[in-house]
């Protein structure tokens, strides 16, 4: 992580930060849809994100929503942090009933098939990816009530 990245990060287990962020996701999904996943409010300070367009399992309509990620043997790790509040994401229960889905990463449209990790494969994830973005922490202690999802997102031909 660079300086300004160490920086967002430390301000990402603040409660404020969350609150922000929430708001901001809307303007950085816009800026990720225009630019083809190509620019968005993290990946302007070197932050990896990507677009995730998941299918809402009751409106049966395409639901986008930029998350940050890891990349692992080929595929994309993300949590369903929902910044550390009482419930899951949305987006994390529409894969779970429908796991195909796209990633616009790079400028790159990517089919993918969600899979929940559980165990110590879960474990390992978010050990990796709360190393690259240590508010997942924070975000895990605000959410005792429930385990915060972690996906791998396998690219698919």
């Amino acid at each position: 992580m660079n300086g300004l990245q160490r920086i967002i990060g430390k301000l990402g287990t603040t409660r404020a930060f969350a609150g922000v962020g929430q708001a901001l996701t809307q303007v950085d999904e816009r800026l990720l849809r225009r630019t083809n996943g190509r620019f968005g409010i993290g990946t302007s300070i070197g932050l990896r994100t990507l677009l995730l367009t998941s299918i809402g399992r009751r409106s049966g309509q395409p639901r986008q929503v930029p998350l940050l990620y890891v990349e692992r043997d080929g595929s994309f790790i993300v949590i369903g942090s929902n910044w550390g509040g009482e419930n899951h994401p949305a987006w994390s229960a529409n894969l779970i009933d429908q796991p195909e889905a796209t990633a616009t990463v790079r400028g790159k449209i990517v089919p993918v098939r969600a899979q929940l990790l559980l165990g110590d494969e879960r474990q390992a994830m978010w050990d990796e990816v709360a190393a690259y973005w240590p508010a997942y922490n924070t975000y895990a202690t605000r959410a005792p009530n429930r385990e915060i999802r972690v996906f791998r997102l396998e690219p698919v031909s």
